[in-house]
């Protein structure tokens, strides 16, 4: 599979996940790819290792998505050392739940730091590199279109603001031949939210599938966005959540 060999590809938050399996899907397809991480510089270069393993050039960069400095220096690096960049993955993210009366001032800085502004801080440095045919893909959340339960107003606040950004900057970039789009997971079998954790039974009872999802079934969504064949989608969300939303 080869569809997006040549490319030069940059996935935030990286070193686990959601992040590590794009990542490892992108450089399937045939990309080079760069990956940031906070603090895990040995899962990192786990993830940096199964990119060599397809053949392709990867590299590991540590950096704060809460830090501006440091996410607009990570797409320069990232430019610099693959040569050139192609696809943007906005993927790091972070939740605090809660009532929000309960969310402290800290709490509310962090969300909007790593949620809202690292991505549109990316994406600004990004568009210094990317040429016609380049893709930025966002990482969102199926609640920020539906708030199905109390706790989570605050993240799903920040996380419905990746919508308009997706929209807006679509329409800037359009006509340079960039596309823009998200994608909502809904529940994923991760480390932060596993499918054998203590509130999994009443999530998957949102689910029309009646399980969580794959990290697979993002990072297949987010190769497809990357690809030749999704040309003329942009502008668009794309939700994986098994009908959490339906």
């Amino acid at each position: 599979m080869t569809q997006l060999l040549g490319k030069r590809a940059l996935v935030t938050g990286a070193s686990r996940g959601i992040g590590a399996g794009i990542a490892r899907a992108l450089a399937q397809q045939g990309a080079d790819v760069a990956i940031t991480y906070e603090r895990s510089a040995e899962r990192a270069a786990e993830v940096v290792a199964a990119i060599e393993g397809f053949g392709r050039r990867g590299l590991a960069i540590q950096a704060d998505s809460a830090d501006a400095a440091a996410v607009r220096r990570s797409v320069d690096q990232a430019a610099e050392g693959l040569g050139g960049l192609d696809i943007l993955v906005n993927n790091a993210g972070i939740a605090r739940m809660g009532a929000l009366e309960e969310l402290t001032l800290e709490d509310l800085d962090a969300l909007l730091a790593v949620n809202v502004r690292a991505p549109v801080l990316a994406s600004q440095a990004a568009l210094r590199h990317l040429g016609a045919g380049g893709r930025i893909v966002t990482i969102g959340s199926n609640v920020g279109e539906r708030v199905p339960f109390p706790g989570i107003t605050a993240y799903s606040m920040s996380k419905s603001a990746l919508n308009s950004f997706t929209r807006g900057l679509a329409r800037e970039v359009g006509p340079k031949g960039i596309t823009v789009n998200l994608v909502q997971p809904g529940p994923i079998d991760t480390d932060m939210n596993p499918a054998d954790g203590a509130l999994a039974d009443a999530v998957v009872g949102f689910t029309a599938l009646g399980r969580y999802g794959r990290v697979e079934d993002i990072a297949a969504a987010v190769a497809f966005l990357a690809g030749p064949a999704a040309g003329n989608i942009t502008g668009t969300f794309l939700t994986v959540d098994g009908g959490f939303n339906a």
